[in-house]
């Protein structure tokens, strides 16, 4: 089987193409833009196989995507490609606007165009705002974006579920929750928080620290995906959660502990506009549907990330240097 995988240079989006393409059952293009996030050397491990294809591109650009669905005739395309970052989204609303929407636009159109068999477009629980206690957010909950970037997601995954109605493409949507492992780039709170504490630098908290994120790891996202590509019903949503809600502050005194640090290096910083409060999410429609569940629980999954890091401060120094984007230059120059 044949994907076609956008962002896959990004975080999930390169475990995704690890697991595809290490699993034997799966040829996998990747188009990237590559933006700050997107990283090459995340897929080193793949880099030389020959069912792993990588193309520098923009997903906007209509173009270079008939191209790509007329060469390598994919059977499905998982669209990860996205502005992600909820922060960035505030300080400057353009790229997640221009990436998010647009972006999504025209791969929705190349792939109609070429009459693809199943279309997974990846979301975020973020869509559904701030939930409060106890409720949990099903696939039916009113979408209430508080950022940016919550809102260009929204509008892309009905953009998605529209061109099911109207134009019966195979659209399957999902929606996970807060995803953390190796590879994620040093901005989100969890790698953040690792690096800086690896680092003896103080660790910045949000106002209270009392927002509340479900976590999932990113191998288990990765086979949720795989599972819906099977089993998922086109025109449907699926939640993603990993069943394992925590205030960020617990998760940062965990990583605290789990580093040797003191809680010392917790900074009090002015807390971001519109910060959501809770997310939460039933993936019980996931289960029934396909027999997936998270496999890997929060303090496993946190002590292997934090080992990662860890032992992979090259990785972390070329990322924080930028040298990271040096390596497309060195290994596709000519090619």
């Amino acid at each position: 089987m044949k994907l076609l995988v956008t962002g896959g240079a990004g975080f999930i989006g390169s475990a995704f193409v690890r697991l595809a393409v290490s699993g034997g059952h799966f040829s996998v293009l990747n188009v990237d833009k590559l933006t700050y996030a997107g990283n090459l050397e995340n897929l080193a491990s793949v880099a030389g196989n020959p069912r792993y294809r990588f193309l520098r591109g923009d997903c906007a650009d209509a173009a270079l995507l008939d191209n790509c669905f007329r060469d390598f005739a994919p059977d499905a395309v998982i669209h990860f490609a996205a502005e992600s970052h909820v922060d960035r989204s505030i300080l400057s609303p353009q790229p997640v606007f221009d990436s998010n929407l647009a972006g999504s636009f025209q791969m929705l159109e190349a792939a109609r165009r070429h009459g693809i068999a199943r279309y997974i477009h990846v979301s975020t629980d973020e869509v559904y705002g701030s939930i409060d206690p106890p409720q949990e957010a099903d696939e039916n909950y009113p979408l209430r974006t508080s950022s940016p970037y919550s809102a260009s997601k929204a509008g892309s995954d009905l953009l998605a579920l529209s061109y099911h109605t109207t134009y019966k493409l195979p659209v399957v949507v999902t929606r996970a929750s807060n995803n953390y492992g190796p590879y994620q780039f040093p901005e989100k709170l969890i790698p953040l928080m690792i690096s800086n504490a690896l680092e003896d630098k103080p660790l910045p908290i949000y106002g209270d620290g009392m927002q509340v994120r479900d976590w999932l790891y990113v191998d288990d996202h990765c086979r949720a995906i795989l599972a819906l590509l099977e089993k998922g019903a086109a025109g449907e949503v699926y939640n993603i959660g990993g069943s394992r809600s925590l205030p960020n502050l617990t998760v940062v005194k965990q990583i605290l502990a789990a580093t040797g640090k003191p809680e010392s290096l917790l900074k009090t910083v002015t807390d971001r506009p519109g910060h959501d409060r809770r997310y939460a999410l039933s993936s019980r429609k996931i289960m029934e549907a396909t027999g997936w569940a998270p496999q890997v629980p929060f303090e496993q999954g946190l002590a292997e990330t934090i080992d990662w890091y860890r032992n992979n401060q090259t990785w972390v120094a070329h990322v924080k240097s930028g040298e990271y984007r040096e390596y497309y230059e060195r290994n596709y120059a000519g090619r």
